[in-house]
């Protein structure tokens, strides 16, 4: 066991294990979500479109995008991060209005802009553009000081209550959440008093109470949280399919692809409950599995932050976190029945291209902060260009390879 320990413990010292882990999970989690999409979605797609392979082409078509935007991204510089804050949260706002007049409503909430062929969800986006605006704002006071707790939330708390507002007025209460995660993760890490998270989080609970209040389907959403059984054919229907599905699954599952749920019982089993058809098919160790990746990528995350010496990486990396982990929380809780269902996906599992696009580029930016950490880059350096680099040598499109690869 001392041996055993040991080992791990120089593994955690070495410069590049976080840039390793966030690929090794990132991938992973993606790859098991396009093989679920597919699993989850065959059915449904043969019956709406006489192809079994719909959603699952064009989800391989997102990630077939998405990979090469997470590279790029994390080959930019952190001046380009700090830059593309800004321009992205006032493209958010001005899509989340237009979606407010422009937009298609499905299940009680107004969140898709349909462009031909294209669906947009522009509060998938607003994330991003959130996290990367409130982490420039917030390390560029840290740099001239101590900040006081006004500074803190001017204009950060007003830009969010801006973006949150619009959210809401989609009635899109979940993405509503998340934002509110990135919010206070980003205060939490600047060094905000309790007392401030105390009147943040009040502040908070009331309005989610009046958005509850106000809609109906809401209110038996909570219904259906509390004693789902009581109404199993009516508001409590998903949850109690969802619950059906897990519990099918025992420890091994059924088998991948042999899923009972995905045969029209189980609504949205390829997006918002695609956890829940992992379970059946994977049965308890696949939900470990997924659990244990996204804490993984949670704890590479939070490596970045304590070990990279720059206010912005840190504050970007946290918030990351809370976004990413705290959204695949959400949606693995409500699926199990201990968190309400508020329609957020899985990240990069869940069908979804306006959530996957986004996701895989803060990973990208992720990548790109690992590499900051200390001795990264000696150690990259030191191991020669990677796969896309000696690609592109091998075309006559890069420079000459250095190191192994020229050997």
């Amino acid at each position: 066991m001392r041996e055993q320990l040991g080992a791990l413990k120089e593994l955690l010292e070495k410069p590049l294990t976080t840039y390793y882990l966030i690929i090794m999970c990132s991938a992973l989690l993606l790859a098991l979500g396009l093989m679920m999409v597919l699993s989850a979605s065959s059915i449904e797609a043969l019956q709406e479109t006489g192809s079994p392979f719909t959603w699952f082409i064009k989800q391989s078509l997102s990630a077939a995008i998405g990979l090469p935007v997470m590279y790029l991204c994390s080959r930019l510089p952190v001046k380009f991060f700090r830059w593309a804050g800004y321009p992205l949260m006032a493209l958010s706002i001005i899509a989340l209005v237009m979606v407010l007049f422009i937009g298609s409503s499905e299940l009680g909430a107004q969140r898709w802009i349909y462009l031909g062929p294209l669906t947009v969800q522009p509060s998938e986006p607003a994330k991003l553009g959130l996290m990367l605006w409130g982490a420039d704002l917030l390390s560029k006071r840290a740099r001239q000081g101590r900040i006081e707790w006004r500074q803190m939330l001017i204009p950060l708390m007003p830009g969010t209550a801006i973006l949150a507002v619009m959210v809401m007025f989609g009635r899109d209460l979940g993405t509503t959440l998340v934002l509110f995660m990135i919010f206070l993760a980003l205060l939490w890490v600047v060094g905000a008093p309790v007392k401030l998270f105390g009147g943040i989080l009040s502040l908070a609970v009331l309005a989610a109470l009046i958005m509850i209040r106000v809609e109906p389907y809401r209110m038996a959403r909570i219904g259906a949280f509390l004693d789902p059984w009581a109404d199993a054919q009516g508001a409590g229907y998903q949850a109690v399919q969802g619950q059906i599905a897990m519990g099918s699954g025992g420890w091994f599952g059924l088998g991948l692809g042999s899923s009972r749920q995905k045969w029209s019982w189980l609504p949205h089993g390829e997006s918002d409950f695609i956890f829940a058809i992992l379970g059946e098919e994977l049965g308890l160790m696949g939900t470990l599995m997924v659990v244990a990746l996204f804490g993984l990528l949670g704890y590479a995350g939070l490596r970045v932050a304590v070990r990279v010496n720059d206010a912005f990486i840190r504050l970007c990396a946290a918030a990351m976190v809370a976004w990413i982990v705290g959204q695949a929380t959400v949606n693995m809780g409500a699926v199990l029945g201990v968190l309400p269902i508020t329609g957020i996906p899985l990240p990069l599992v869940s069908y979804g291209g306006s959530s996957l696009l986004p996701t895989l580029a803060a990973l990208g930016m992720l990548l790109s902060f690992a590499k900051r950490e200390p001795g990264a880059r000696e150690a990259l350096a030191a191991r020669g260009p990677g796969p896309a680099a000696r690609a592109l040598s091998w075309l006559g499109l890069g420079g000459k390879t250095k190191g192994r690869a020229t050997r």
